[in-house]
């Protein structure tokens, strides 16, 4: 490998490559703890924003039994039971402002976890606060918020992380450097997919509005979005649901049923970003991380293909096209994103799905943690059941190898699978005799932990303590977001979108921007 090459990888990856501990331990440089920062002895006072499912979970893991919770935020206390009953002892609030304003003296820290439309809003007034943030993921619903979330993360000086935590997985890593040992070659093409929605999309009518249920401050939940009644489901919503959970082969249930909550906002426009958010910043992080991907190098952004366009939610079944310009040492590259029915949406010429899928039980087995997130081989990155795990893996469906990415390389081909939990050359009979390149990127510090959910808030909580950057802090995930997220607005219109960096925006639709740049409901908009 040539100096040159080596030096262009440390400038990239310089912060993980410092390691786990920085010069002189943790918390040793005098000025963290004026800046908020606490020795790794000192236990973090954590509060959520979001009090139930994700958030819930997030910060029960970056609780841990060692950090203390004192505080909780949800709009609807029903929802929010779960962290309620699991830390009595923490106040409890409806609106997360007010809970900065009479217990922000006692917090360091804060998980904010409500739905897209409000990431921006509650972790820049976070940040403001002086407080570090764990924000789910996608960062962001818009582009342009993102672009606003690194420039607030920079200027208030907290630690940050984005939900990601596949990143925090070796065989992302792992993937990365197979890739720079130049293993496949140059890459001029990738291709990433996920299955349908388990949420409803598709639907041409809101329901007749609803009353609002006694837990929920609906006002509040709506924040940034315009506003409108709250509708629950009704009998054609009903039938609308049932006909498409028979069609995908699912159960159908009533039970907590809704319109917009508890989770089927994520296929709205006004407050998601359906799969491309969802499941997109998960699928394609070995990509971002590996190829170096970023919007200065965008080029344009293209739906290719789309089932139909329903008035406010996404399409079940769309292609997105990402063109990037060479990046330092490497080519040209374009991304396939796909929302696809069934089986791969993607197979290398001439390789049949046995072909591509990895030798079961043979080859390097990577990391630690091989196999985390509840994802099997086979699945092409979709959940299946909980049961037993096997200790050697099916082959699985027919129509699936496994991988959910798929990177084309002028030399061969790589897969990554999950949430980048499985990493793997094409065809299969590669892998099964292929040596490991010697490691390069630094090993999460949470992965003795056995998972890299855990890992991943364990790497911020530690980088709140003084600790080195956690691996998706905002100075990579918002950039990330920011490309990632455009194809969320390149659904709402024909041809090819051409992206101005310098200033933010598409330069040849205008009309377009509405969906990259927000505009906010009055009384809630979002200042860095």
């Amino acid at each position: 490998m040539s100096s040159s090459h080596l030096s262009r990888r440390h400038f990239f990856h310089g912060a993980l490559l410092a390691g786990a501990i920085p010069l002189g331990g943790f918390g040793s440089v005098a000025s963290l703890k004026a800046m908020g920062y606490k020795s790794p002895n000192e236990k973090l006072n954590l509060a959520a924003i979001g009090a139930g499912g994700q958030p819930a979970a997030d910060l029960k893991l970056a609780h841990s039994g060692v950090e203390n919770v004192v505080a909780l935020a949800d709009v609807d206390w029903a929802r929010g039971k779960e962290s309620f009953e699991r830390f009595p002892d923490a106040r409890r609030y409806r609106d997360f402002r007010e809970m900065l304003d009479k217990s922000g003296k006692d917090i360091d820290a804060i998980v904010v976890g409500p739905p897209d439309h409000m990431h921006a809003y509650c972790a820049i007034h976070c940040m403001q606060a002086g407080k570090h943030v764990y924000v789910e993921k996608p960062l962001t619903r818009l582009s342009g918020e993102a672009r606003m979330m690194a420039a607030a993360a920079e200027r208030y000086n907290v630690a940050t992380q984005m939900g990601n935590q596949g990143y925090s997985h070796d065989a992302t890593r792992v993937a990365c450097e197979i890739f720079w040992a130049g293993e496949i070659g140059e890459v001029k093409e990738v291709h990433a997919w996920t299955g349908k929605p388990s949420w409803p999309q598709g639907m041409t009518k809101v329901p007749p509005p609803a009353p609002v249920p006694d837990t929920l401050n609906w006002d509040l939940w709506l924040g940034t979005a315009a506003s409108r009644p709250f509708a629950a489901g009704d009998a054609d919503y009903a039938a609308f649901v049932a006909d498409r959970n028979a069609k995908a082969g699912r159960p159908n249930s009533t039970d907590g049923f809704g319109f917009y909550l508890p989770f089927n906002w994520r296929g709205f426009y006004d407050f998601g970003s359906s799969l491309i958010g969802d499941w997109g910043v998960h699928i394609l992080g070995p990509a971002n991380w590996a190829l170096q991907l970023s919007p200065k190098y965008l080029v344009s952004v293209e739906c290719i293909k789309k089932s139909d366009l329903p008035p406010f939610t996404f399409p079940d079944e769309l292609t997105i096209r990402y063109d990037f310009a060479a990046r330092p040492g490497m080519p040209p590259v374009t991304v396939y994103w796909y929302h696809h029915a069934n089986g791969d949406a993607y197979l290398p010429p001439g390789m049949t799905i046995e072909d591509a899928r990895k030798v079961p039980g043979e080859g390097p087995q990577v990391g630690p943690m091989q196999g985390q997130g509840g994802f099997r081989m086979g699945t092409g990155g979709v959940a299946p059941a909980q049961a037993p795990r096997p200790a050697v893996r099916p082959a699985g469906p027919a129509n699936r190898s496994g991988y959910n990415l798929i990177f084309a390389g002028s030399k061969g081909y790589m897969g990554t699978s999950g949430r980048g939990e499985g990493v793997g050359l094409l065809p299969g009979a590669r892998w099964s005799e292929y040596k490991l390149p010697d490691p390069y990127l630094s090993r999460s510090p949470g992965a003795s932990t056995g998972s890299n959910h855990a890992a991943h808030l364990h790497d911020w909580v530690r980088a709140c303590k003084g600790g080195a950057p956690a691996c998706s802090n905002f100075s990579i995930a918002a950039p990330y977001t920011e490309w990632l997220v455009l194809g969320s607005a390149a659904v709402h219109v024909e041809g090819k979108l051409l992206w101005d960096n310098a200033k933010g925006e598409f330069s040849n639709n205008k009309a377009a921007n509405q969906w990259v740049k927000p505009a906010y409901r009055k009384g809630w908009e979002v200042k860095v």
